[in-house]
């Protein structure tokens, strides 16, 4: 089976383009999508309405969406693979820029709206240096010149990623991922794991201490002057 990991910030466009890879798989693949949301998430009812393949859904709720990924991740493969299926496609929601989903074996993508700024790539951190192809959507709503400069903040961070610009919505450019997608091996369950290093540790906000000031926390910190963290022990 291959794997497919597909994230970036709200209202990219992840699901539009999960939608478009699902429509040109399904013509001699099958394909189960899992979707990782914090709260509510509707995506999985959605293509399953529209496509009739398998769909799961899980809420993080307390924790970091990623987080979760990497742990559900074993079981999604094996419900998938109890399904037949060729692939099998995993949405985050990526709402956390300092971690990501992307793991050793598969496919990670970032989705990125080019109507959110030019200056966005250099904000996602992970999300996007540790990704194997950047797919910019809503391309058909800014000029050739702010494509151009978008495309050049994508390099900036990851210098040998491939880039996809795509209307999502009609399906423009799909066509250029596919390829990429196409090339892919199956995963290797036994050598997967988790692509670059996570943040290196919590602080006592993470596990709901309310009290404001550096000085009231433990754990990895930080103070408004001086550019180093710090670990305060209990």
């Amino acid at each position: 089976m291959k794997l497919l990991i597909i994230a970036g910030p709200p209202s990219a466009g992840k699901t539009t383009v999960a939608r478009q890879v699902i429509r040109h798989l399904l013509l001699k693949s099958k394909v189960s999508y899992f979707k990782i949301d914090v709260v509510r998430a509707f995506e999985d009812e959605e293509l399953k309405k529209e496509f009739g393949i398998p769909t799961r859904k899980v809420y993080s709720g307390d924790l970091c969406p990623d987080h979760t990924g990497i742990m559900v991740l074993g079981d999604a493969i094996d419900w998938a693979e109890k399904n037949g299926s060729d692939f099998l496609i995993m949405e985050s929601a990526g709402l956390c820029l300092r971690c990501s989903p992307y793991t050793t074996e598969g496919l990670g993508i970032v989705v990125l709206s080019a109507i959110s700024g030019t200056n966005t790539p250099l904000k996602m951190g992970p999300m996007v240096s540790l990704a194997d192809v950047a797919v910019v959507t809503k391309i058909d709503l800014i000029s050739q010149a702010e494509r151009e400069v978008f495309r050049e903040k994508i390099k900036e961070v990851s210098k040998s990623m491939d880039i996809v610009e795509m209307n999502a919505v009609q399906g423009t450019g799909v066509q250029y991922l596919m390829r990429t997608i196409d090339s892919l091996s199956d995963i290797d369950k036994d050598k997967i794991e988790l692509r670059g290093m996570a943040p290196l540790g919590v602080c006592t906000v993470c596990i709901g201490k309310k009290d404001i000031g550096w000085q009231n926390h433990f754990g990895v910190i930080r103070k408004l002057d001086g550019a180093d963290y710090l670990y305060r022990g209990d």
